[in-house]
């Protein structure tokens, strides 16, 4: 039987179905269907990707929520080959708008050794704090990532602490900077897991694909024999050696759960499903980009905004016609849109009152929380060819689904002695 054979009604059988096309489960799919496997994804939407998404508003590229890819992840580049993405990258730094009124800019010195200078005589929090996130972010690179990943027994604002980094460094850098990767701005979220994100920052490059992050799991899914991937089919229920879905069962030798946390709990009951983030994404169009660089900016009043930055600045292609694309991203459920435009106003130091609110997404289930505790990877093998993948087996991230989907095939080539 070819892997293009989808079963209905029971007869004949896959090696392997693979429930949910997102990163996790087109990881998989693939390092299967290398190993000769015959494999059926099966997904409920018209495209593939899951959470990772881009959407198409009037001709603009708005991803589902304000998503990046990072250069130093090493399950992106085995999974996917970066040069045909066409990434466009971001500014390393970020640029922080202070109770002052100021906009205060901060570069990487290691990646621009030019703004050095500039960064260390800032005055939006001080010099023994600047030493002291220098500092801690050696010992982060320093150490062994897995050694990092083992460091879940306390919190990120516990291990700031403890490294002497309280006060203004927090508030004005780090709590606004680190909530819109979060999720959370209490800092919460494991020291182990906060680790590895601000190691990736440092040593990689943030990017997004010039089509849209929607376009990595399109280059996955094309990466598929032909047929392996069936869109549009609803699984309504997953027991050892079969999956049903509305058109029918489909039976296979094991079977491979990689949908996004709550769907998974829903079918594997029993399943620890963590609880989950969310964020919400605005996007405006301006008549002019309130700035010229591709820099993320970051408010350290506290206002509700996590972070906003000039898409387009990055990557022109994201607008149709040359107009700038602002993205702004909250922490939680949305809010008032006018709020957001205020905030932005003071952010970016320009009326926005002639700003085109162009489309907001609300993503209530975003990430995964990933509290002190939760270790890094968790088992993706249950029991009698079942088996589940997905961002919630390891961290919350597009590394962790990717790793997830490999550490799932893996398990399942064991099992069936392959």
């Amino acid at each position: 039987m070819s892997g293009g054979d989808l079963i209905d009604g029971g007869t004949g059988a896959h090696d392997v179905v693979v429930v949910g096309a997102g990163l996790a489960g087109l990881r998989a799919a693939r390092v299967l269907s290398r190993r000769g496997l015959d494999v059926a994804v099966l997904d409920a939407a018209d495209r593939p990707g899951g959470r990772m998404a881009t959407d198409d508003v009037d001709g603009f590229r708005c991803d589902r929520g304000f998503q990046v890819l990072n250069t130093s992840y090493p399950a992106l580049r085995a999974a996917a080959d970066l040069d045909a993405l066409d990434l466009r990258a971001f500014e390393p730094g970020a640029a922080i708008r202070g109770s002052d009124g100021r906009l205060h800019t901060f570069a990487n010195p290691a990646r621009r050794p030019g703004s050095a200078w500039a960064t260390a005589t800032d005055g939006l929090f001080g010099v023994a704090d600047k030493a002291r996130l220098v500092a801690w972010t050696a010992r982060v690179l320093a150490a062994p990532p897995q050694r990092t990943a083992g460091l879940i027994d306390r919190s990120a604002a516990t291990d700031l602490a403890a490294a002497g980094l309280t006060g203004p460094v927090v508030e004005r850098f780090l709590r606004p900077f680190l909530s819109g990767v979060l999720g959370e701005s209490a800092l919460e979220t494991s020291a182990g897991y906060v680790r590895l994100v601000w190691r990736s920052f440092a040593l990689g490059t943030v990017v997004v694909p010039a089509a849209g992050m929607g376009a990595l799991p399109a280059k996955l899914a094309a990466g598929l024999p032909a047929g392996v991937l069936r869109l549009g089919r609803r699984v309504t229920a997953v027991r050892a050696g079969a999956v049903t879905t509305d058109e029918g069962e489909v039976r296979a030798r094991a079977v491979l759960v990689a949908t996004d946390p709550v769907t998974a709990g829903a079918l594997l009951p029993g399943l620890d499903v963590p609880a989950m983030r969310s964020l919400t994404t605005y996007y405006h169009v301006p008549p002019e980009p309130p700035a010229r660089a591709p820099l993320l900016h970051l408010d350290a009043t506290g206002g509700p905004v996590a972070n906003t930055v000039v898409l387009t600045a990055a990557a022109p292609g994201y607008a149709p016609d040359g107009r700038p694309l602002v993205s702004s991203t909250v922490v939680g459920t949305a809010i008032d849109e006018a709020v957001v435009r205020r905030e932005l106003a003071g952010i970016y130091g320009t009326p926005t009152d002639r700003w085109e609110h162009l489309h907001t997404a609300e993503i209530r289930e975003a990430l995964p929380a990933f509290r002190a505790g939760h270790p890094v990877q968790r088992e993706v093998a249950l029991g009698e060819g079942v088996f589940v993948a997905g961002d919630h087996r390891d961290t919350p991230s597009t590394q962790g689904a990717l790793v997830s989907g490999r550490r799932a095939a893996h398990a399942i080539l064991a099992h069936l002695g392959a």
